[in-house]
């Protein structure tokens, strides 16, 4: 029996779960106040509070962590890097901490991990973490010089959704070509071509969510930009939180634009099924790369939920190959049954060059 731990530090949160095997032996979500993380000025400054909650609520729920097998985190936003497990060493948490690609509370996970496993000598990894890229240099291509495209998505949940579907055909996801579209705040979609995400639509170029713009017209966000009304900061805030439903509907809230629809608000429901057209689009684009050769599209994340907006999507690119819903999302189980392929033989343990 693989006992494995599990830890997920978000912005306001850490959750943390113990899995035996596939089977989920303990689940709690610690809420962080704004008063409390008030009080560290560096997001690595929050790192003996955390623990100690952390310590804490495994007491509580009489779990030692020297009967653990292995614990895996979310991984931070690391350099790019290949898809699948990382063992935590001293100088990976020394590039979240001092070099990291983007601050984000998930690059506390590593280091979280390593303070609870390193005193028992147990093995402690960071899974498909956010800046995962694999997308083949032909796909990387941008109409100027100077930009390349991004790779960074909710690989952790998409890749374990692929992974998910492989298993239910009995077939390996090394044979499989998939298409995963992640429908949550922000909306990324990932090609999965024969075990590799090829290539990847993330929430900065793609079709609009309920809270980020997606890809807008060049010349108008131009003089958006020097219109005096944005500063670089307030620019940013606007694309990336007050982007997509929210600037047309003022709510970011799935649940809440439906039931304006149901009333007859006709406006929510053009806004809401252009977004659901802006996806299907970019699924066709993806599907392209593949000259059509898909096996599968996946929905998945939590608006993946809606019936209604599912629905339209599958309308739109059902043609292209079935469509699988899997809503909503589970980092934590991600998280052990991608450590469980590894204890198993299944995956190899990456190397990360630093």
């Amino acid at each position: 029996m693989n006992k494995i731990l599990t830890i997920n530090p978000g912005s306001t949160s850490t959750k943390i779960a113990l899995f035996n095997n596939e089977q989920i032996f303990f689940y709690r979500v610690i809420e962080h106040s704004e008063e409390e993380l008030s009080q560290y000025k560096e997001l690595f400054d929050q790192m003996d509070f955390r623990l100690r909650i952390l310590k804490g609520a495994l007491r509580e729920a009489k779990v030692d962590p020297e009967t653990v097998t292995a614990i895996a985190a979310r991984g931070g936003l690391l350099p790019p890097v290949k898809a699948g497990a990382y063992r935590v060493t001293p100088e990976m948490i020394a590039l979240l901490r001092h070099r990291p690609t983007l601050e984000h509370a998930s690059n506390l996970g590593a280091p979280l991990a390593y303070a609870l496993g390193d005193p028992y000598d147990i093995p402690c990894y960071i899974y498909d973490p956010v800046t995962v890229d694999e997308m083949l240099p032909l796909h990387k291509i941008t109409g100027l010089s100077c930009f390349r495209r991004r790779a960074l998505g909710h690989n952790l949940n998409m890749r374990a959704m692929a992974h998910r579907y492989a298993a239910s055909r009995n077939i390996s996801y090394a044979d499989l070509n998939l298409i995963v579209v992640h429908l949550g705040t922000g909306i990324t979609l990932t090609l999965h071509q024969k075990g590799r995400i090829t290539d990847m639509i993330n929430d900065e170029e793609g079709p609009f969510s309920p809270e980020r713009a997606g890809g807008l017209p060049n010349l108008q966000l131009i003089d958006l930009a020097f219109s005096g009304k944005y500063d670089k900061k307030s620019l940013t805030r606007l694309v990336k939180t007050e982007g997509g439903l929210m600037s047309h509907l003022g709510t970011k809230d799935a649940r809440v634009i439906e039931e304006r629809i149901k009333a007859g608000d006709e406006k929510a429901d053009l806004v809401y099924k252009a977004m659901a057209l802006d996806v299907s689009r970019w699924v066709g684009a993806l599907a392209v790369d593949v000259c059509g050769d898909v096996d599968a599209i996946i929905l998945t994340g939590g608006i993946a939920y809606s019936n209604y907006l599912t629905e339209i999507i599958k309308n739109y690119i059902s043609f292209i190959a079935p469509v699988i819903i899997y809503e909503g999302e589970d980092e934590l189980k991600a998280l052990a049954e991608g450590i469980l392929r590894v204890l198993r033989g299944e995956e190899e343990v990456n190397s990360l060059q630093i």
